[in-house]
């Protein structure tokens, strides 16, 4: 990532999203958070992202119900990088949202790291990747993750994370056009919806054997179970996509979307265009190997 991003005073970047193929919830810790086993994977829906040298500091999109203020994950992740970094630049943020928001899916996070990814190109700071971690993990949990991207094996709260091998697989994403609050999700966890990371290691020893029918067969997120009777369509979603034909089917993250396993691209497709409809938003698409924060061509 770092040998690819150059230098310039205009950078074009496209920014990943990603899948929980396992979310698991351990306990509630003395901090007030949860302690979590995941297994993240990055797929190549993605938004773009501009990035100029310019005196000002400040964020441009023209996507509907987007703050543009220091509310917005890229924006503060530009403001927080001039901090630790103790420097006075600027910088315009143009977003081109094409993840949904408050999916489940990254998208303010996956956005976050790619503003501190190219400023640190931008702004000649020089930061190794650890550094720069260290301030993704101050904007949310997701963040660090993005950095890299590929496949990877969280604890902690999600941040702490273990490069795994992932495997070539096409997923077929449904979102039913609105959001929901990770914080909300939280809150309606029992006790009885915790569990021991067993099954995210299962998930993670199938990616390595890399068979799609283990991995699909083996999905699990505890959230769900905490999301879903308060939206009925996750569950309309999954049965749409496994009727279909997809392996497996899980929501992603806190939600609302869900995401079907496929057998290969063309399968993902038609899948895509069996489970399309107008109140639902369908993506067929394919899981990253490399970075999730990757260098677009320069359009001039």
């Amino acid at each position: 990532m770092s040998s690819g991003l150059g230098r310039g005073r205009r950078i074009e970047l496209s920014a990943a999203a990603k899948v929980n193929l396992a979310l698991e919830v351990l306990g509630r810790r003395a901090d007030g958070y949860h302690e979590i086993v995941t297994v993240m994977q990055a797929v190549e829906l993605s938004d773009r992202i501009v990035l100029e040298d310019v005196e000002p500091l400040e964020l441009r999109t023209t996507a509907p119900g987007i703050p543009t203020d220091g509310s917005n994950l890229a924006l503060r992740a530009a403001l927080m990088l001039r901090e630790a970094a103790g420097v006075q630049r600027g910088v315009r943020i143009t977003l081109d949202k094409r993840i949904p928001v408050a999916a489940g899916l990254g998208g303010g996070s996956t956005d976050a790291a790619a503003v501190l990814l190219g400023l640190n190109r931008l702004w000649r700071l020089r930061w190794p990747l650890d550094r720069v971690a260290e301030v993704a993990v101050l904007l949310g949990m997701d963040v660090p993750f993005f950095l890299r991207g590929g496949a990877a094996f969280g604890t902690g709260r999600g941040e702490k994370l273990d490069r795994m091998p992932g495997m070539a697989m096409a997923l077929v994403l449904a979102n039913p056009r609105y959001g929901s609050s990770t914080a909300e999700a939280y809150s309606r966890l029992t006790p009885g919806m915790y569990s021991d990371g067993g099954r995210a290691r299962a998930v993670a020893t199938a990616l390595s054997a890399r068979r799609v029918e283990r991995v699909a067969g083996s999905l699990y997120n505890g959230l769900e179970a905490a999301v879903a009777p308060a939206h009925p369509e996750i569950g309309q979603m999954k049965a749409a996509l496994l009727a279909a034909g997809a392996l497996g089917a899980l929501m992603s993250g806190s939600g609302p979307t869900v995401f079907g396993v496929a057998r290969s691209l063309d399968h993902a497709r038609q899948i895509q265009r069996r489970v399309q409809r107008a109140s639902w938003e369908c993506w067929a698409v394919r899981t990253l190997a490399g970075p999730a924060v990757r260098r677009r061509d320069r359009r001039t």
